[in-house]
């Protein structure tokens, strides 16, 4: 993966994976999103220096992003949770249909084309950002979420997405239960439950379905994706995961410092940015 670096482009790399930890683990603190929505995108582009190929680049920053939302995601939640925030309720409905749709995820990414990671990332990502930046209090798909088959529906495609996205549910998590009138900061602590639900068994399918990459990719060798197993790369996650795990309970903090609509407005800004980068490189 590091072919073609020179060492002072090897440091800026490696300075930029632990700065870019910092600011996930802030963000999976303050948005409950598990920090996936900012890593995946700028994964992609360190991976793109150091010359991975374009059929892996995109899988391996989401699987990266997943095994390194696994920490983040547990030291969001027992902060959000020490405060009381998180519905265990919701927990309780969506777990199993939510690891359902992880594992239909991680297979479909199996045999999936790269350009598909790309358009889920968009579509969801500015779906949730005109959600937050336009939406009033009065859009809303109800007054009580779903207990039924359509709370089990929804818990599915939070996993499937999810993984296809490589974000820790809190994009669908924090839409969803804002649409059915629940506070922003009780889906945002919410949400970084669902991380560790999303994470683990994600991390793990991405494992599979690059295990072996060169196998059905000719043209990838081992040389261009050392020291990762299957599509998570190891030393994107030594480098990203320990500021990230130092930062996580700062942004928790923030998160419950700001007004509702500042939250909104900020989660809302940060999507559209980063699904735009996506637009670009589909063009």
């Amino acid at each position: 993966m590091m072919a073609g670096l020179d060492p002072k482009e090897l440091i800026e790399l490696a300075l930029l994976l632990i700065a870019v930890g910092a600011l996930s683990g802030f963000l999976a603190g303050v948005f409950g999103i598990g920090g996936g929505a900012i890593l995946v995108p700028v994964f992609y582009e360190c991976f793109r220096l150091a010359g991975v190929p374009l059929e892996v680049r995109m899988p391996l920053c989401i699987g990266t992003s997943l095994a390194i939302i696994i920490p983040t995601s547990i030291s969001s939640f027992r902060a959000h949770y020490a405060r009381g925030a998180v519905d265990m309720e919701i927990l309780r409905r969506w777990w199993l249909p939510i690891v359902i749709g992880v594992v239909a995820g991680s297979v479909t990414a199996r045999f999936a084309p790269e350009r598909l990671f790309k358009i889920v990332f968009v579509i969801v990502a500015w779906s949730a950002a005109a959600r937050l930046l336009l939406a009033r209090d009065n859009w809303k798909l109800g007054d009580k979420i779903p207990t039924g088959p359509l709370m089990r529906v929804y818990g599915f495609f939070i996993g499937l997405l999810s993984t296809l996205m490589g974000v820790g549910g809190g994009l669908f998590a924090n839409l969803l239960m804002t649409f059915y009138g629940r506070p922003i900061h009780q889906a945002v602590a919410t949400s970084s439950a669902l991380a560790v639900l999303i994470s683990i068994p994600g991390a793990l399918g991405y494992v599979y379905a690059g295990w072996p990459a060169a196998a059905r990719f000719p043209d990838v060798t081992a040389l261009q994706l050392p020291f990762s197993i299957g599509y998570v790369s190891l030393i994107g996650a030594v480098l990203v995961m320990p500021t990230s795990l130092l930062t996580a309970p700062l942004g928790v903090r923030a998160a419950h410092a700001m007004s509702k609509r500042n939250l909104e407005m900020a989660f809302g800004a940060y999507l559209f940015i980063v699904g735009g980068r996506f637009v670009i490189s589909l063009l």
